[in-house]
Parts: C-alpha cells; sequence; structure tokens
C-alpha cells in the first residue's frame, strides 16, 4: 500500500513538496494505517493497484491507484465503496494543484464546500473540501453548490 500510495503521490503531485521521507510514509502504513484504518485493496494478479483508507466517520482518508491503473474503473469502484460505507456522506480533502482529482471527485457526485491556503496539511499547501450527501440530504447553509 505505502508503494502505491509514494507512486501515486509522486505521478499526481510532482511539485508538492512531500513532508516525509518514503521510509517514514512505509512506517506510518505499517504501524497506523494498516493495523487502525479500515483499508481496502485492488489486486491486479497479486500485485496491489490501488488502495482505500477510510478513518472517522466520513473520511476517505487515502485514495491513491497505482499510475499505470488509472482510468481502468478502480476509482469510481473505491467511491462507490465510500459512499457505502460511509452512508451519511463522505467529505475528503484534495490539493487545489490536483485539477484531475477534483475532476474526478465532481465527476461523482462531490461538490466543493470550502478552499483553504493550505495551514492545516503537513505540506502547507493550498487545499479544498469536498462533500457527497445522499439524496434528500442538503448541508444546509455555506458551502459552494
Amino acid at each position: 500500500m505505502a508503494e502505491v500510495w509514494l507512486r501515486s503521490y509522486e505521478a499526481a503531485l510532482p511539485g508538492v513538496v512531500r513532508p516525509h521521507t518514503d521510509d517514514a510514509v512505509r512506517a506510518w502504513f505499517r504501524t497506523v494505517v494498516v493495523p487502525e484504518r479500515e483499508t481496502w485493496v485492488a489486486d491486479a494478479g497479486g500485485e496491489i493497484a490501488g488502495m482505500m483508507v477510510l478513518h472517522g466517520a466520513r473520511e476517505p482518508d487515502q485514495l491513491h491507484l497505482a499510475p499505470e491503473r488509472r482510468g481502468q474503473g478502480l476509482g469510481d469502484h473505491f467511491v462507490a465503496l465510500a459512499k457505502e460505507r460511509r452512508p451519511g456522506g463522505p467529505a475528503l480533502w484534495t490539493f487545489q494543484v490536483n485539477r484531475p482529482a477534483q475532476r474526478f471527485h465532481r465527476r461523482h457526485g462531490f461538490r466543493e464546500r470550502f478552499r483553504t491556503d493550505g495551514p492545516d496539511n503537513e505540506e502547507r499547501e493550498p487545499d479544498v473540501r469536498y462533500a457527497w450527501l445522499p439524496e434528500g440530504r442538503s448541508t444546509g447553509s455555506g458551502g459552494v453548490s
């Protein structure tokens, strides 16, 4: 999972500086992600082609695909699973520079709620908050529709 994360990050965010070394990312997956969070992987002939980590009541904490596996429907399956596992409506963050991820989330019915200049993420990178709500639910006031 960590290897997919590292390769995906490099491919999708080449201009974003990672605050942790490769070894630190691997250790985080080994000691925190796998034992403490709900993790899902897409298997392709014994290789991990993609992964999703769910954390908390609403968060798809991580959704990454091996770069060569993009555009094959794996992300669609992961989003459907996130909606099923978080029926109250999953919400997530993505960096503002990651326009392909923003298009992907909008295509799946996620709506932009707000943007920040990145003070709360380790990369200090401007980001966007997206949320998906089931039919008939409303966020009330605020946010961008």
